[in-house]
């Protein structure tokens, strides 16, 4: 029966990731039916604190975003990017990961794509190599960022065991350690652009070669007047969580009790709640001192591309947790003396979910849960958070697809076999190395 219902959860993972938006979830909601009335399973608690803290920091993000404060972070980016063009392939991605460390959401790199392609082309350098690495690198950001869902759901599964600030200070050294192994292995990927076939031949198009070459001047469009002062904020709330979750008696406590979406147990507020309110509250002060209006908040594409993730992990973590919990004894079973024996082949596990699940916080949700069950250390866990970014594998993530389209030479590429392409090595590369680093580091500094 195990297996038929595996089956279950298998296809509408396949079929919602190629429905693409909100596919995922409607599809894990339809299997989660098929689970509940058919199968007759116990459904598992639906992921709201997950949903929550993605609308708070995509809410927040995109009130930046409507103030005109990512038009002020692309352009210091940008002159970061057009400083040193022969290191392209080394900044892009450090940029790109520096964005999403600080944003929460790799989605906030699509201005950066562009003026990465461009830098490589001019410089002939291949762009395939600092793009590939630069998306590559803005994923692995989601796992190290103090404000992601998946760093949040992190801290929730592992709550009264780790705090914040052990995740920052394992997953950031060892995602930066990951990085510059990608960069590593892509630094001569591929054919010279001067002598790559696919690119001679589009240059033998005048207005493409014209086209390429001519000069593109920076935007100088004035910024909108709260802008700079939209970005402080975001970076104040991003300081001040940090420092609440290092220091977490500066929180108020509370008599113990029953534990909410709030407040644990002992009376200590969840970090997931802190999240929520410092980022709502900062979006709150955005409005007020910028005098942004709240429509255009939500029109911001940062406001549509989280209000997607959200229902597709409602769905598809569903769903998941409800086959766990079912089949807990079995897997269990299955998994816990080779778990045991190797601690490490736990984080094969979650890069093959994450591959399917397109989503690091829905993979950390459905899967970490299992790791606590099977008794791996706190520490371990959090060295293997970085193994939940194989949503590269399957090229249907919109940075992926983003960076293809961005690349006018045509370097960047998906192959005849589909998983051959541009992103494959220095991905594995990348989250291989992040987490053989996450085991050191852990170590180190736990």
């Amino acid at each position: 029966m195990i297996w038929i219902q595996f089956a279950i959860l298998l296809v509408a993972i396949l079929i919602g990731a190629r429905m693409k938006g909100i596919g995922l979830g409607v599809m894990g909601m339809a299997a989660l039916a098929l689970y509940l009335f058919v199968f007759r399973m116990r459904p598992a608690e639906p992921p709201i604190d997950v949903m929550l803290i993605i609308l708070a920091v995509v809410s927040t993000a995109a009130t930046m975003q409507a103030a005109g404060g990512m038009d002020y972070l692309v352009r210091i980016a940008e002159k970061i990017l057009r400083s040193k063009p022969s290191m392209i392939t080394l900044l892009g991605p450090l940029v790109t990961f520096a964005f999403t460390l600080f944003a929460g959401t790799a989605h906030i790199t699509y201005s950066l794509l562009p003026i990465i392609s461009e830098v490589a082309t001019k410089k002939r350098i291949r762009p395939e190599r600092p793009l590939s690495i630069s998306v590559i690198a803005s994923h692995l950001g989601i796992t190290a960022s103090p404000i992601s869902a998946a760093t949040a759901a992190m801290i929730t599964i592992l709550a009264g065991q780790i705090e914040l600030v052990h995740i920052l200070k394992v997953c950031i050294p060892a995602c930066i350690v990951g990085i510059l192994c990608g960069v590593a292995v892509v630094w001569k990927k591929g054919k010279e652009l001067e002598k790559d076939p696919v690119f001679l031949e589009k240059m033998k198009d005048p207005e493409f070669a014209q086209e390429l070459d001519a000069h593109s001047a920076s935007d100088n469009t004035p910024l909108k007047p709260g802008a700079k002062i939209s970005v402080i904020i975001f970076a104040v709330a991003v300081l001040l969580i940090v420092l609440v979750g290092a220091f977490p008696s500066m929180l108020p406590s509370f008599e113990p009790g029953a534990a909410n979406l709030s407040v644990n147990a002992n009376g200590t507020i969840k970090m997931a709640a802190v999240i929520e309110l410092v980022m709502l509250g900062a979006a709150a002060l955005m409005l007020l001192f910028t005098k942004t209006a709240t429509a255009d908040v939500a029109k911001a594409s940062l406001f549509t591309a989280g209000a997607q993730a959200v229902v597709s992990i409602f769905g598809v973590v569903w769903m998941s947790a409800t086959f766990m919990e079912a089949n807990s004894v079995a897997i269990e079973g299955a998994l816990g003396d080779m778990v045991k024996a190797a601690p490490w082949t736990f984080a094969i596990a979650l890069f093959l979910l994450s591959m399917l699940l397109f989503s690091q916080a829905a993979t950390t949700k459905a899967l970490m849960p299992l790791g606590v069950l099977l008794g791996i250390a706190p520490m371990n866990l959090v060295a293997m958070f970085p193994a939940t970014n194989g949503d590269f594998v399957l090229p249907g993530y919109p940075t992926l697809l983003a960076a293809i389209n961005f690349d006018r030479t045509g370097s960047t590429y998906i192959g005849k076999y589909l998983i051959n392409h541009s992103f494959m090595l220095p991905g594995l590369v990348a989250v291989s190395a992040s987490v053989a680093s996450g085991f050191l580091f852990a170590h180190l500094f736990w």
